[in-house]
């Protein structure tokens, strides 16, 4: 793997996980610019391909403590550590519903946004829309059907008899809407 395959793969991952240590967007790219020049540096010496991501991740965190050494800035190390576990697992469903939401044509996102995340009353959001209830609520009901939909495409869930989803999230490199 390529320093550039690296970057294209993991850089959003890193920056992130980097910015929530120092809280601080000038500072983040700094140390993600330090952090992919050791890689380039150092990635002909990595044996095993399957230990990349600890690999890198590992690069970013010691950078990280490197600048808050040279900052003299204080830090709590007990949580530095348990939180690079949380960090690392970044694919979920909601990286997956983020991009489902996100391809939905606005005259569905818009009613399904006011009726199921800010919790107004179906004849609310069509008053708000400027439409009948009908066609808000069959807007609605069509916006649920894509993101069961988009699931389905995306991740590879299934129905199961009682019309749930089931199943478990595919890697981000094998899903369809985050990759």
């Amino acid at each position: 793997m390529t320093t550039h395959e690296v970057w294209q793969k993991y850089s959003e991952d890193l920056r992130r996980f980097i910015i929530s240590k120092v809280k601080n967007d000038f500072t983040t790219d700094d140390i993600l610019q330090d952090t992919f020049i050791k890689i380039h540096t150092k990635l002909h010496t990595l044996k095993d391909i399957t230990k990349l991501k600890p690999w890198i991740f590992t690069i970013a965190r010691n950078s990280i403590l490197d600048y808050f050494k040279s900052t003299n800035k204080t830090f709590e190390i007990a949580n530095f550590e348990s939180e690079i576990e949380i960090t690392e697992s970044v694919h979920t469903e909601k990286d997956c519903l983020r991009g489902i939401l996100q391809n939905l044509p606005k005259k569905y996102r818009d009613p399904l946004f006011l009726s199921d995340i800010k919790g107004m009353k179906q004849v609310d959001v069509a008053k708000q829309l400027n439409q009948n209830l009908p066609t808000t609520k069959s807007q609605i009901q069509r916006a649920r059907k894509l993101i069961t939909q988009g699931f389905m495409d995306c991740c590879g869930f299934v129905l199961n008899e009682n019309g749930n989803l089931v199943g478990e999230i595919q890697e981000k490199d094998d899903c369809k809407i985050c990759n």
